[in-house]
């Protein structure tokens, strides 16, 4: 029996990096799908699993969208000609309406722009990106004290079922 890979899944899917430390820090008010500009050693390292979204987000540049601060860490078989900066500004592929709708809420509003997951979309690498605002640590408590009363809540509910 084979295993089951990337390529077997309907569409290609499959999840390639997460940003699970953004949704402790900020509240997503609104979520877009983007492409990413690469170059070939980008693409190889991704296929590798070597990328990392924690320290990334978006910024405006001349009216486009660039990812600052993701890591794409070289292959050494595949970057021998390049001279590879892992940390590099990608350029953000949205439509023409996403990007003024970003910029407007990012410059007027005050929002943020974070990667929030980076995937697999047929043969095309897409990013989840996030229109959000910033938590305050008040904020991630209350979090933090509904997430563990759910918890329990669950707990108390199986032991009653049980014993019922």
């Amino acid at each position: 029996m084979s295993k089951k890979t990337d390529k077997d899944k309907p569409n290609g899917g499959g999840t390639i990096a997460l940003n699970k430390r953004a949704r402790h820090e900020y509240h997503f008010e609104q979520k877009f799908e983007a492409g990413l500009s690469l170059q070939g050693w980008e693409l190889k390292s991704i296929r590798a699993g070597r990328a990392n979204l924690t320290d990334g987000y978006a910024v405006v540049l001349h009216g486009e969208l660039f990812l600052v601060g993701a890591q794409i860490t070289p292959l050494i078989q595949a970057s021998t000609h390049v001279v590879a900066n892992d940390r590099r500004s990608r350029k953000l592929l949205l439509h023409r309406h996403e990007i003024d709708e970003l910029i407007g809420r990012v410059q007027r509003d005050g929002y943020t722009l974070i990667p929030t997951a980076l995937y697999w979309k047929g043969n095309k690498v897409k990013m989840e990106l996030a229109l959000a605002r910033g938590k305050q640590s008040h904020d991630k408590r209350e979090v933090s004290k509904e997430r563990d009363w759910n918890r329990e809540k669950q707990r108390v509910m199986r032991q009653h079922n049980k014993d019922a």
